[in-house]
Parts: structure tokens; sequence; C-alpha cells
């Protein structure tokens, strides 16, 4: 339907992007090229699910990494993606990633006043198959000043959970903080470097904050000092297209509608379809019907049909950044994030029984339990259990300090138990008492071995990344005793990443596959180019920002042609 009308306003620029995550990057990347640029963002903040991530990203090869010493070779970070990605994606899409991520990361060097480390020892997710790396590729923004922002702070979409004191965290920082209890010496200056940079900080008149807060914020300050224009409220709700190319949007910004001509190209980087549970029961499984996502509130798929809307297809729509996490009383689920690493644990279904490695990488966790669900092997329900001495040592749920007793509505509402005797634990959690108490008797001598028999655990870098140095001889192993407390988890997702169909130059493709001419889809939006996998933490983040730079360079390239009458 033609939504246009004679009274709606029109502006022109060079390129459209269309959401504020790490279509920032594109945008950051169309402004240093002498483009003009608007960024419009459907909801009231902007940030976008890359806001309430980690903020990590994979890149290999970057120059952040160079300047660090790392030693990986273009032929090892192929062979690897080779390994992992398989032929669940197009090659030369992972291909040009790894040719062009270097440069999108000097590009934000150049374009934002963001620092950048390299998080050595965050190992490949799966860093024991060929070309994998223990070292890791993956990086970091340095704590941020959020108060560069000026009044746009009040635009900039916040973390939901934020620690009780004034002090930034990146994810290095919170692996050993995670450890306070067992590794003071190494723990605590840490903690207190971070706390005296977030008072000392306030008392300068400076808000650091770290994580997806720094790097979103990075980049929308590094959009705001160029004068690029991003706008909140701001949905697109038609393409246009003259001939076959896509040339301009209706974007509706509260009560106004307004024509927007991109002269050289649109691009989509709006988020997946993260909380439209009828698409996520039709493309990835009919249990899915409550909205777990982590992702952001605006991520319902407007992007996707607006790309479908223009003859555009979909890849790797069964796919999510799967993550488990804690059953949710209200709001998001809170995460987990080194809780399943730790020894002292383990994680079993509906019936009592362990049917996973609890430490492998949050995606390859969550398609194991919709694997086994296809296979009529439902998990069903999922407690991380573990004893006294885990909650002594270590954090929970992000929030729950060692010792710090687990919240009393959490028992109140059935996703916390506690009890003296595994059987009463069973009994406590629904689960077959027989059947848990032989699992807890089987996987306590698989504790006292280190060794794990059945799934594996602790046996490579990533598993061992959150575990806990002081046990041996696998961190990630001990025997449980005494007290024992379970939690409910739930499979929740970072957002899912099937999307439009984008080849190596981050062109919107047809069924047939030939481009869709104007068009471009990055992040979310498109679908994941590395296929079914997840290679390494920050893998989402790190494509999101090298295709959006993929795709500016596409659009010039395009627009001389175009010039020249090619």
């Amino acid at each position: 339907m033609n939504t246009l009308n004679p009274q709606m306003s029109l502006l022109t620029v060079d390129v459209l992007v269309i959401g504020s995550g790490t279509g920032m990057a594109a945008a950051l990347a169309a402004h240093e090229q002498g483009l003009s640029v608007l960024v419009v963002e459907k909801t009231d903040l902007v940030g976008g699910s890359t806001a309430r991530s980690g903020g990590a990203f994979w890149i290999p090869g970057n120059p952040v990494l160079t300047r660090a010493g790392a030693n990986l070779t273009r032929a090892q970070t192929e062979t690897y993606l080779e390994s992992v990605v398989g032929d669940s994606a197009p090659r030369d899409r992972y291909l040009s990633f790894l040719d062009h991520g270097p440069a999108a990361v000097a590009m934000l060097e150049r374009t934002t006043a963001l620092q950048f480390f390299w998080n050595k020892g965050y190992a490949d997710y799966f860093s024991d198959l060929p070309g994998g790396s223990d070292e890791g590729s993956t990086c970091e923004a340095k704590p941020f000043n959020i108060k560069r922002l000026g009044s746009d702070q009040a635009r900039f979409r916040r973390a939901d959970i934020e620690a009780p004191l004034p002090m930034p965290v990146t994810s290095l920082d919170y692996k050993w903080m995670n450890l306070m209890m067992k590794t003071p010496f190494k723990s605590w200056p840490i903690i207190l470097k971070r706390l005296l940079q977030g008072i000392g900080g306030l008392l300068l008149g400076k808000r650091y904050v770290a994580g997806g807060q720094a790097i979103t914020a990075g980049m929308f300050d590094g959009l705001i000092r160029a004068g690029v224009p991003v706008w909140t409220n701001s949905e697109v709700i038609e393409l246009c297209a003259t001939g076959e190319r896509v040339t301009s949007a209706v974007v509706q910004q509260l009560d106004q509608q307004i024509k927007v001509t991109a002269r050289c190209g649109i691009i989509l980087a709006a988020g997946g379809f993260d909380h439209n549970m009828p698409m996520r029961a039709e493309y990835q499984s009919p249990s899915l019907v409550e909205d777990l996502s982590l992702g952001s509130a605006g991520n319902v798929g407007d992007g996707l049909k607006l790309g479908q809307s223009m003859g555009a297809d979909l890849r790797c729509m069964h796919e999510a950044w799967w993550f488990p996490a804690v059953r949710p009383i209200q709001g998001y689920p809170p995460i987990l994030l080194a809780e399943r690493f730790l020894p002292g644990s383990l994680i079993v279904n509906q019936h009592g029984q362990r049917f996973v490695n609890e430490a492998l990488s949050y995606m390859a966790f969550g398609q194991t339990v919709l694997r086994l669900e296809r296979e009529g092997k439902a998990v069903g329900q999922m407690w991380l259990v573990f004893d006294q001495e885990y909650r002594n040592s270590y954090l929970l749920a992000g929030s729950i300090f060692p010792r710090q007793p687990i919240p009393q509505q959490w028992y109140d509402a059935g996703i916390a138990v506690k009890a003296e005797s595994p059987e009463q634990l069973a009994k406590a959690a629904g689960l077959s008492p027989a059947v848990f108490m032989e699992q807890l008797e089987r996987y306590n001598s698989i504790g006292r071995t280190g060794i794990d028999t059945e799934f594996k655990r602790g046996g490579n870098a990533n598993d061992r990344y959150y575990g806990d140095p002081t046990v041996k001889p696998n961190p990630n192993l001990r025997p449980l005793s005494g007290t024992l407390y379970a939690i409910q988890l739930v499979l929740s997702d970072l957002g899912t990443c099937g999307g439009l169909a984008a080849d190596e130059k981050a062109r919107v493709l047809r069924n047939d596959g030939t481009p869709v001419p104007g068009l471009y889809a990055i992040g979310n939006n498109a679908g994941n180019a590395f296929g079914q996998a997840y290679p390494g933490a920050g893998g989402t983040i790190g494509q999101g920002i090298t295709f959006g730079y993929i795709a500016v360079q596409e659009i010039i390239a395009e627009s001389a042609d175009l010039e020249e009458g090619v």
C-alpha cells in the first residue's frame, strides 16, 4: 500500500541507515567518506541490542590485536572459519569479513574517541578445531565517559542492570571479579581500580561505562560530534523503488510522515525478530512461546519485512544467539555468564539428568537444547545445581555476591530451591529423586578425577576461560557436597541471527541470488555471516561493524559506476 500523501515532508541524503546499534558504525564510515547520512531509530533510545550486550567484538587481524602482539595469521583464521562454519554460510561472505574487518576497526579508531584492548586469553569458542586460538581475537572498548553525550544521554539506551557502585566493568574485569573470593590478590586490585575510576570520574564530572554501553556510547558520541543526525521515535514504514532500485523510505516520526530519499543507498541495521513470537515459533521452534529474548524491545522483524517487500530472500532463520539465563520473575531474564563454567555445579534436565557440556559456548548450548527437542528428547525444565561452597565463592546472575542470600522472591516464585540432601532437592525441584541421586553420584565421581568422560567439560581453552584456576586438575569440575541449591533456567538469547540474504558486499539478495539495487543489510538484520556458528566472543558485533563498513565501500563504488553510466 502506498502511504505517500501530499503533505509529507521531504528530505534527501546520500545514505540512510535504519537502526542505531552497529548501524552507527556504518554511519560513521559513510560520513568519513564525505557522504551525507541520516540514522533513524524506531524506539525512543539509541543503541539497540548492542547497548545491552557485553560489547566485545571478534574481528581477527584488526590493528588492536596487531599492536598488542597477537600472532594469528590470516591463513589460520581462514582455516578456523572453514572448520567452524563449514557449508552453513557462503565462503565468500566470511572471507569478505576477514578481508575488511581490520579496516573497519581502524575506521572506528579514527572517527570516535573509543580506545580498545585485546582480551587476550578469551579463547575462540571452538579453539580445539583447526585454526582455533587459545588466545582468541576478542577485543573490547576501554571504559568510556558517557558524559561526552551531553544532553543526548537522555536518548541513550542504558543497561537494565548496573553495578551497585559506580564502577565500569569490562568482561575481562568480570572474569576476575567473579573469583574475588578465590583469587583475592588478582581480583581485588582490579575491583579497586574500577571503583577508583568510577568514583574519581564522578568527582571530575565524568561517568564511565563499559561493555556494550561503552562501544555504543562511543559511536553515538562520534556521530554527534560529526554532526550526523540520529532520529529517535522514527519508524520506517515503507521502502520505495524507482524501477528496480530502492531509492527512498517513508519514515513515521510521531504524528509526521517524512519521505527520505537516499541518493546512494539504504542500509538496514534494524535488528532481528527477537520479540516476534509467531515468527519465532514458525522459523525456530513451536516450543518458543515465551518472550525471553534479551534483545532490544524494538526488534520485532520490521527490517526483515521491509527487505522482503523489495523481493529479498531470507537466510538462517532457524538460529539465534542462544543464551541460557535464569527464569525471570518479571522483565528480562537474569543472564548467566560465568556460572555454567564454574566447578561445584552441573545442569540437569526435567528428569534430573545431565544432557550437555555446561561450559559450551552459549549459542552451542542453545542449539543442543533444540536439537534434543527435535530428536524427541526434550530437555524441558532446566536446573543449575550447585553447593554451598559454590555459593560462598562466586557471583550469581551477575548481581548476587558470594555469600549473599539468594533473593527470597526466587524461592517464593519456585525458581530457586534449597535442601540439605540430594533427595530433598530433587523433590523440591520436581525431579526424579532416584535419577538425580544417581546422576549426582556419577557427576561427583567425574569431579574427583577431573575428567568428564561424558561431555568433556573443561576439555578446551574456551571451557577453562571462566573456570576457577584454583581448582585442580580441572578448573571446571569438582564434586558437590553439603547444602545444595538449584535455580531454574530458560533458553534466552541475545537476539536472532537469521535475516535477509546478503552477499559479501552486504547487498540484499533476491530469491534468485541477484542483488536488490540500493539496499544493504548488516548485523542481525542480515543472515549470520557465520551460518550456524558463533566463532568467538563478539562475533555478532564484529560482523555488524565490519559489514557496515563493507556496505559503505560498495555504496561508494556503485555511486561511481552510476555517475560514469556503467
